[in-house]
């Protein structure tokens, strides 16, 4: 159904450029807490989504598999090749137990699931907070919207639990090799949405790292689970192709 609308994706892409250069550029900067600012704002995410769910429907177009622009070879064996593996092995266990460390950290202290979210709630508190001088913890007004919203429901009570055992599910999945796109991704996710709050710490090195792990998806789990797994799983565009070398066996097996 969405087939005929995807000639909009590029005009719709253009427009929500024009809103983002409006509401960042120096000379026209509406002012945080504005209303042209919140119509702007809201007008950018939606035209990007309507970008986003165009372009994926734009992937059924017959020229939508050809390769316009050939990558350079280095880039083209640190993500693809299944021996480029053994580069990304020490990148997830580092990011693997960085997440199961600060998982446990929290299962076991307080202040997380112990008692309520009390030490998450501190830290949203502290992040929402404007200074009478200096710069505030949080630069977007969305965001800090977004956790006044989570405090004003006592969403600290599940939220902790979530975000332990998000970190937990994250480190795992890291350190075994399993589904380690998937399992990055949502590390990526943590780490943005701590750096939103103004929370530095490790986290731009693990963003970093994360990023790379998520571009090599296909291969940065080859020394884990994943050279078992993707095999027989398939990706969702193309279902039950593309085998590891050497996976074929045990794959097939059963």
């Amino acid at each position: 159904m969405l087939a005929r609308y995807r000639s909009l994706a590029v005009p719709f892409a253009v427009v929500a450029a024009v809103v983002l250069f409006y509401m960042v550029n120096p000379w026209f900067f509406p002012a945080v807490g504005s209303t042209e600012r919140g119509i702007a704002t809201v007008a950018f995410w939606v035209l990007m989504i309507a970008v986003l769910v165009l372009l994926f429907e734009d992937r059924n177009a017959p020229e939508a598999t050809s390769i316009e622009v050939e990558g350079p070879a280095f880039t083209r064996y640190l993500f693809s090749n299944t021996r480029a593996g053994l580069i990304w092995l020490p990148v997830r266990l580092f990011l693997g137990f960085e997440w199961v460390v600060a998982s446990w950290d929290k299962l076991t202290g307080t202040g997380w699931i112990n008692d309520g979210g009390s030490s998450l709630l501190g830290f949203w508190k502290g992040a929402v907070a404007v200074p009478t001088t200096g710069h505030a913890a949080i630069t977007f007004e969305w965001y800090r919207s977004f956790l006044q919203f989570l405090i004003d429901h006592n969403a600290q009570t599940w939220f902790a639990w979530l975000v332990t055992f998000g970190e937990m599910a994250i480190g795992l999945g890291l350190l075994l090799g399993a589904l380690t796109g998937i399992a990055a991704f949502f590390g990526a996710t943590m780490n943005m949405s701590f750096l939103l709050a103004g929370s530095t710490s490790v986290n731009p090195i693990m963003f970093a790292f994360t990023i790379g792990v998520i571009l090599a998806w296909k291969v940065a789990g080859y020394y884990g689970v994943d050279r078992y797994l993707l095999p027989r799983m398939g990706v969702p565009w193309h279902a039950n192709t593309g085998r590891y070398p050497g996976a074929t066996s045990a794959a097939s097996a059963g």
